[in-house]
């Protein structure tokens, strides 16, 4: 009688070294460790920020690497401990892939603050992927309105924006502006207009305008027209302004451009500094500051809101074969507006 025995495997897209291409390969199918769960990816989204994870910018990256923090799925294996989760539960894991418990932040409650936040692709291996093992305090419900293609830009992209929009000091009615009209944008735009904002879109050229106001936009600011500040004033000036292009300079012009205490958001990562003066700051009580992403359960509250109100992310769906090209076309700018991969399971 024969004894061997088989391995199982999944598939994932693995980069071997910083900057490197993507190739899929096999590798060993895990089993969850105690307090944690195994995922079958349906969906997984390219976001800007795997670039740098890929390119090896964050500290402690190890290669080979299989990135991804947008993932969609479903629970297909409990580790030792699991409670209120089942196998077949569709779960979303975002950039919020678990926390520590015991550090300053957490012990505040303050969990996406962890200064050992495990960021999936980063901690650990991440979506581009068949499966994934993530702590169950990463885990968000999706509701059954979502596909998982539309769900996973939610981790990150979805949340982000719904976060930071609705913890702002802008209250229903308020002039609210979302600067850019991309990834973060577009999604901006529509939760602005959902939590009742008199919304404002900024963005380069007339182009985007009969998009903007598809997407819920009140009124539009075309950046290249010159003094987009005025323009916000003109309107009233905004209570709020979510910075979602990765333009510093484009931050820096929008700031004259607040209301008496009234904030910019920043969510759009760049490294080029922000310039403004205290002038610009102290009279009249305004801000600038930045906001991170959320945890699992504002994953979820982003989710419901979103099945709530109809906010869906616009997507190119390409299989997980298609990794390079998928990624590659998010890093060109020309995707619109999010990139997700699809594992066909």
């Amino acid at each position: 009688m024969s004894t061997a025995t088989f391995t199982k495997t999944f598939r994932a897209a693995e980069v071997a070294e910083a900057g490197g291409p993507f190739s899929v390969v096999e590798r060993e199918l895990p089993e969850p460790g105690p307090a944690h769960v195994r995922v079958t990816v349906e969906a997984c989204g390219v976001c800007r920020t795997d670039a740098a994870i890929v390119g090896a910018g964050f500290p402690g990256v190890s290669f080979p690497l299989v990135t991804g923090h947008e993932i969609a799925g479903r629970i297909d294996a409990l580790g030792d401990g699991v409670e209120d989760w089942s196998t077949g539960d569709r779960v979303a894991v975002g950039w919020f892939g678990g926390h520590c418990g015991t550090c300053v932040p957490c012990r505040e409650g303050d969990f996406i603050h962890c200064v050992r936040l495990q960021v999936p692709g980063w901690a650990y291996p991440g979506g581009y992927a068949e499966s994934v093992v993530v702590p169950v305090s990463a885990l968000a419900r999706i509701p059954d309105e979502f596909t998982a293609a539309e769900a996973a830009p939610m981790g990150c992209a979805g949340v982000t924006t719904f976060n930071a929009l609705r913890r702002s000091v802008a209250g229903p009615g308020d002039l609210v502006a979302v600067l850019g009209l991309g990834g973060l944008g577009h999604l901006g735009v529509q939760f602005a207009a959902k939590l009742g904002f008199e919304t404002v879109a900024v963005a380069r050229g007339t182009g985007k305008e009969e998009e903007a106001r598809k997407l819920g936009a009140h009124h539009y600011v075309d950046s290249t027209a010159g003094d987009v500040a005025g323009q916000l004033q003109a309107l009233g000036g905004a209570k709020a302004v979510l910075a979602t292009a990765a333009s510093s300079a484009a931050m820096s012009a929008v700031i004259d451009g607040l209301s008496h205490n009234g904030e910019l958001i920043v969510v759009g990562a760049t490294p080029e500094p922000i310039e403004v003066s205290p002038f610009q700051l102290i009279s009249a009580g305004r801000t600038v500051h930045g906001h991170p992403s959320g945890t699992a359960r504002d994953v979820e509250e982003t989710l419901r809101f979103a099945a709530l109100t109809g906010v869906r992310a616009m997507i190119e769906v390409r299989p997980l074969d298609d990794v390079q090209a998928a990624y590659d076309r998010m890093m060109s700018g020309q995707a619109r507006y999010r990139m997700v991969l699809t594992t066909g399971r």
